[in-house]
């Protein structure tokens, strides 16, 4: 079943993907996240494509030009040190954020 993205979740997935794989193309990096999540995130090139914009605005990657293994041109998205950092610091936040969560969870029960 699809799932929808928690606002100010998908960067993180993205630099996650970049530390973890390496430089990547759009669809190499949303093939990794449907396939990580076991289908249950397809995202679609009106999600996708907005999220690298913004992150490469950040300077939390670098894009570069080149050739998939298709032979097709692509950009390929690479993290940058600030990339790093800003992974690590919204790793922390997500963290504290899920702990929150389920605090309050663990509340109701």
């Amino acid at each position: 079943m699809p799932i929808q993205i928690l606002q100010g979740t998908l960067d993180l997935m993205i630099l996650r993907t970049l530390a973890t794989m390496g430089p990547q193309h759009a669809y190499g990096i949303a093939s990794r996240l449907q396939q990580v999540s076991d289908d249950a995130l397809n995202l679609n090139q009106g999600t996708i494509y907005p999220a690298l914009i913004r992150i490469e605005q950040h300077g939390w990657t670098q894009g570069s030009w080149g050739r998939t293994e298709n032979g097709r041109e692509a950009k390929y998205y690479t993290l940058t040190k600030a990339g790093l950092k800003a992974l690590d610091e919204e790793t922390e936040r997500w963290r504290q954020m899920a702990g929150v969560v389920e605090k309050l969870l663990a509340e109701e029960q």
